[in-house]
């Protein structure tokens, strides 16, 4: 038995190279829907996702600190990155905002084409 999934058909699901969801957190006390409603007119995302408020434990600046917030999923392409990196800094509260990226290996090959496509810009 090995822990790899099995390959499906490239009819549903296909690799790529493309596609990447970043992470970004955003404080509870805020509506997020401003910064990922400009992310996505923009095209610098196809969609922006913002999970129910989630308790975060940090270090910053020497102090642990806990804070409410909310994250927020932004699906997008590699190469609209840098360009939705600069963005989100012009545009978020925190001098340093979170922004990880997570590489996609594969998905819906009809997500995929939409996020890569059209809906992304």
């Amino acid at each position: 038995m090995t822990d790899q999934l099995p390959r499906a058909s490239p009819d549903h699901v296909r690799e790529t190279d493309r596609a990447a969801v970043v992470l970004v957190t955003w404080p509870a006390d805020r509506d997020p829907s401003g910064l990922a409603r400009s992310l996505v007119e923009e095209g610098l995302a196809a969609c922006v996702n913002a999970t129910a408020e989630v308790t975060s434990t940090y270090r910053w600046q020497g102090v642990v600190s806990v804070d409410r917030e909310r994250q927020l999923v932004v699906k997008t392409t590699v190469g609209r990155l840098e360009a939705l990196l600069a963005r989100v800094r012009q545009l978020h509260p925190y001098e340093v905002p979170e922004f990880l990226v997570l590489p996609v290996l594969a998905g819906s090959a009809s997500y995929l084409s939409w996020l890569e496509g059209d809906a992304a810009g």
